[in-house]
């Protein structure tokens, strides 16, 4: 990994001053001639065999950010190149942290429904926007003058970009104390993900404790979809009815419940004396009922309920691009990659994913760097940005994917089955011995994929290059 020193420079940006940083990027204040305003350098840690989730998180927020604007996020300067020194330089939002401020808790009620306030104008602005959080958490909220500034946008989603994190895993994503009951079951579109995780910093600035504490297993932060928290009052008597009532509803599991969006709760938090306060159930009733329901075999998706009327639609059909770059971009691969964009314009909204598989032992330990130290993941990611380069596509309409597998055929179609594909694009090398005896990549593509597949072949090149001379 490289290191950097104050004083130094990366593309005008003079690193100033090294902050407090956590496990994915070091931060530092930086200075640039061409800004009028504060900066801070993300510099993401990209150690060889490092999670790639780091990489993919980085490109998340550097898409996501630079197509935000409003005060309630950081202003977007620049963004390095992962081929070269990869980085974003944002705006360095000076205020208090809400981290700090919840050590403190439980607070006054009108500070709570201030910072409630402020929170939810921020939400508002952002899915306005048509961008989902799904990380916000005190550490990533700043009170500035001028209200709540929203950051860390790597597990983000834009309803009209390629979702890269959610493509290449179903695994929760999110902090375990304030992550949704939707989220922990995969999904990442919804904005009332958002206003979840907005209850649950009520809920902790108004009794000083988490409502469901930080479980570390998925098992864990499962229990939210059957088991309520304690009931705010339980905790802090001096909570009013109306804040307790607005905290439950952004906490409900079924999202029909749930707040539909965040200026609705910025509303109840300005006028309390309109607020409905429900009487609840004790949460000990329920009798023979409640334990028979215990053995009851349920769907948790049932539970969470259809996704808010502000939910974005499902996007464009999905053409998958599967090339190999294992010996560098070929005539193969640009075959690959003309039949791919023969299939893209036959419909201008049509996302292209562009795969490659890093093959992995099935014994033993895998490289991961090559022979200069670098991170292979990280070469071959290049590499395939590079080949679909000539595309010319929108950021919009493209996606760079490299997975690690034991079979590419599987990793093509998990990938493609887990991402409601379309349509396959995939080369197909002249036959040998081996390929008749093991099968290929691609004959076991076109035998398994749940949709259409397009196979382009060499053969009378390849043949050629293979006579003797």
């Amino acid at each position: 990994m490289q290191r950097f020193d104050a004083g130094a420079v990366i593309d005008d940006f003079e690193l100033v001053e090294k902050l407090p940083s956590g496990g994915m990027a070091s931060l530092w204040r930086a200075t640039n001639l061409r800004y009028d305003f504060p900066l801070v350098l993300k510099i993401p840690f990209l150690d060889p065999g490092a999670d790639v989730s780091v990489i993919i998180g980085f490109e998340v927020e550097e898409l996501i950010l630079k197509r935000l604007s409003g005060p309630h996020v950081p202003r977007f300067a620049a963004s390095g190149s992962l081929a070269q020194v990869p980085y974003i330089a944002m705006e360095f939002v000076v205020g208090k942290g809400l981290a700090d401020i919840v050590g403190n808790a439980p607070l006054p009620v009108d500070e709570v429904a201030r910072i409630g306030i402020e929170i939810a104008t921020a939400l508002a602005a952002l899915h306005r926007q048509k961008v989902v959080h799904l990380d916000l958490k005190p550490e990533n909220v700043i009170l500035a003058k001028r209200g709540a500034v929203l950051l860390d946008f790597g597990l983000a989603r834009h309803a009209e970009l390629p979702d890269l994190l959610g493509a290449e895993s179903s695994v929760p994503m999110g902090t375990a104390a304030y992550i949704s009951p939707e989220q922990v079951l995969g999904e990442r579109s919804d904005p009332a993900s958002d206003l979840f995780a907005l209850g649950c910093i009520l809920y902790q600035l108004a009794t000083g404790e988490e409502p469901f504490g930080r479980p570390a297993t998925l098992a864990g932060m499962k229990r939210r979809l059957y088991h309520a928290p304690r009931l705010p009052r339980d905790i802090n008597d001096a909570i009013p009815r109306w804040l307790e009532a607005i905290i439950l509803k952004c906490m409900e599991v079924d999202r029909s419940q749930r707040y539909i969006e965040a200026a609705h709760i910025l509303s109840d938090l300005r006028s309390p004396d309109q607020v409905v306060v429900a009487k609840r159930k004790p949460q000990n009733e329920g009798g023979w009922a409640a334990i028979t329901s215990l053995f009851r075999k349920t769907d948790d998706r049932s539970l969470v309920g259809r996704p808010s009327s502000t939910r974005t639609q499902a996007g464009p059909s999905i053409v998958l691009a599967a090339v190999d770059l294992a010996n560098g971009s070929d005539a193969l691969a640009g075959e690959v990659r003309n039949e791919a964009a023969r299939v893209l314009a036959s419909r201008d909204d049509t996302r292209l994913a562009c795969v490659t598989v890093l093959k992995t032992e099935i014994i033993g330990e895998t490289p991961a760097t090559d022979e200069t130290g670098r991170s292979v993941y990280l070469k071959r990611l290049v590499a395939l940005k590079d080949w679909a380069h000539p595309l010319q596509l929108p950021e919009d309409r493209i996606s760079y994917h490299v997975l690690e597998a034991v079979s590419p055929a599987d990793a093509i179609l998990n990938y493609a089955e887990h991402n409601d594909v379309g349509h396959i694009v995939v080369g197909a090398r002249a036959s040998s011995a081996i390929r008749r005896h093991l099968g290929s990549v691609s004959t076991k593509v076109v035998a398994q994929a749940l949709c259409s597949v397009s196979v382009v072949r060499l053969k009378a090149v390849e043949e050629q290059r293979q006579r003797p001379l």
